[in-house]
């Protein structure tokens, strides 16, 4: 078990540089191919990467994405520092929340959402504001560990807490792992597909990808179970901002 000193507030856990702000590659590739095929042959135009982190996502998308503008926006300073060194146009500090993202209404083309929404106190508000900024049928898409992995449909009947989850942001107590990353939503794939389409996006795919701190012996398992996204350590979704509802 590794401790950390006690955070003021989550603002202050995120600007943390021993925090994680990145995830494995095999991810950011299977998302960035995914994005690739939603844009197919559409004129270039804008990805936003909301909470880019150190910009790992980005810079794996950027050689599938020849001619698109990759723009990558996290609220931590030391997430940006460490950013600019792997993308092309500067990144900008930008929140979900408290006076929303730099950016016009409708002025994207699409959104990279990697690995964020587990961190948010409020995803519902989050979501709004992605939506605002797509322009109509742009897309959105997501990544976000599966509450229901595998392993973690396993370790619940042993009574063991599930990978992923936390319940302290100081230490990790009763589950695998060291690293406290500040999870504080988990979902399963049925749970993010309803919740995205109620907030105003139609669920185009749901795939899933491999975790990369799976134990080495295990990892061939878990490329299998990426074939059944509802077991999959990390959950892929494309969806498409829908028309507004009309009252």
């Amino acid at each position: 078990m590794t401790t950390t000193a006690p955070p003021k507030d989550l603002r202050d856990f995120y600007e943390d540089p021993t925090v994680p702000v990145s995830s494995g590659t095999p991810r950011s590739l299977r998302q960035a191919r995914m994005l690739a095929a939603a844009l197919g042959t559409d004129t270039p135009g804008t990805i936003l990467d909301i909470g880019c982190g150190d910009g790992t996502a980005a810079a794996v998308a950027a050689p599938l994405l020849p001619g698109h503008r990759i723009i990558g926006v996290d609220w931590s300073q030391d997430a940006l520092r460490r950013a600019r060194t792997r993308l092309a146009c500067s990144p900008v500090r930008g929140e979900l929340t408290d006076g929303g993202l730099p950016f016009r209404s409708e002025s994207a083309d699409a959104v990279l959402f990697s690995e964020v929404i587990e961190h948010l106190v409020d995803p519902d508000a989050a979501l709004d504001e992605i939506r605002r900024v797509l322009r109509p049928g742009g897309h959105l898409m997501l990544s976000t560990p599966n509450l229901a992995a595998w392993y973690n449909r396993a370790l619940l009947l042993a009574g063991i807490q599930p990978v992923f989850s936390e319940v302290s942001l100081r230490a990790i107590h009763g589950r695998p792992g060291k690293e406290v990353v500040g999870h504080l939503r988990l979902y399963t794939a049925r749970a993010l597909r309803e919740f995205v389409a109620a907030s105003g996006f139609e669920v185009v795919r749901l795939a899933g990808a491999p975790f990369h701190g799976v134990p080495r012996p295990l990892r061939p398992f878990d490329r299998l179970a990426c074939s059944r996204p509802p077991l999959a350590s990390i959950l892929l979704l494309h969806a498409q901002k829908t028309p507004a509802r009309k009252t």
